[in-house]
């Protein structure tokens, strides 16, 4: 008989949490038992597991030592004071907040980009994930890495509010009501109305004039790519759309990449596809290709015009499945093949 392990979801009720969920499900993860917990339950809440539902329990009082997997789904609070029981516990875990990102003793995994980090678990009993700009735009650059080592990257994001989760998402359907309504709208959530609107603020201001956004993007590109020196300048804008990040970016390699050979590198990678048309509709968007999609999608790829070294390109996926989910549900699949 097949090992199976038993796996808790820590947040279940979450965005991420529910995608998780519907992935183990159908990527058909060898589960024993599993779990759905919050940090704070509300009567009773329910959430689906494939073709089951399950009840979703407090994290208060669960007992970690009753399972060998945690992926955590939660936020920066609740993992910083859980986490540490379940490792205590014994329990092995998989965290998607920012809470241990930048932790010297816990690696930072995209498993497309950096699988050989996750041996690194051994240390703390910890891996985790990075923000979902990160992991989806690192999907697209490794390979350009590979071919010409890249030596800066210039990027610019458009973000969705799912990357705010749930309350993002009302933000944007209630004011966009409003509006369309000839209501007026007070924003809550957002320091600026976010219907039929975009700014350059995702999370707070830095001394150094970025956003901790951007900064986590510096950050957790150099750590990934162990690469201390990587020239990364961002710039992270929060757009009116439900889900899907995208990026523009601009990077320079220490050998010319041509846009043919980017491409060519670009087809031949695992959890990459190329919709380059160069024609009206040739190109991903979040709504039309990436919502609900497993794919980081590549498009807009040409030679940067004002740099002989420099490329650019288009990259767009689905922040909550891909670049936040099923990172987590690669990782852990990674570690029941070759570790556990």
């Amino acid at each position: 008989m097949a090992k199976t392990y038993n796996v808790v979801v820590v947040g279940a009720g979450s965005l991420v949490g529910e995608a998780i969920l519907d992935l183990l499900a159908k990527r058909k993860f060898p589960i024993g038992k599993i779990y759905a917990l919050e940090f704070a339950t509300d009567g009773e809440q329910y959430v689906d597991f494939g073709n089951k539902t399950l009840d979703i329990e407090s994290v208060e009082d669960f007992d970690f030592s009753s399972v060998q997997l945690a992926l955590f789904a939660s936020t920066e609070t609740v993992a910083a004071d859980y986490v540490p029981k379940a490792v205590a516990a014994g329990c092995l875990v998989i965290d998607d907040s920012a809470c241990f990102r930048f932790d010297t003793d816990v690696p930072l995994v995209v498993p497309e980009v950096n699988p050989a980090a996750i041996t690194g678990y051994k240390q703390r009993g910890i891996i985790a994930n990075p923000g979902s700009m990160v992991s989806q735009m690192l999907v697209a650059l490794k390979p350009l890495h590979d071919a010409a080592e890249i030596t800066r990257i210039n990027v610019a994001t458009y973000q969705a509010v799912s990357g705010t989760g749930r309350a993002g998402i009302n933000e944007l359907a209630h004011q966009t009501a409003q509006l369309l309504n000839a209501r007026p709208v007070e924003p809550e959530l957002y320091a600026k109305q976010i219907a039929f609107n975009l700014f350059p603020h995702i999370g707070a201001f830095q001394d150094n004039g970025y956003t901790w956004e951007e900064m986590k993007m510096v950050k957790e590109t150099r750590k990934i790519m162990d690469l201390p020196e990587l020239g990364v300048n961002p710039t992270a804008v929060r757009v009116p759309v439900f889900f899907g990040h995208a990026a523009a970016l601009h990077i320079e390699t220490q050998r010319k990449l041509t846009a043919t050979e980017a491409t060519e590198c670009l087809r031949k990678s695992a959890g990459v596809e190329v919709l380059d048309e160069r024609e009206d509709g040739g190109y991903p968007t979040p709504v039309t290709e990436a919502v609900n999609s497993d794919t980081v999608y590549v498009s807009r790829i040409r030679e940067d015009i004002s740099c002989a070294s420099g490329l650019d390109l288009w990259v767009v996926a689905d922040n909550v499945r891909k670049g936040a989910a099923l990172n987590s549900v690669q990782i852990a699949e990674i570690l029941v093949r070759d570790y556990l």
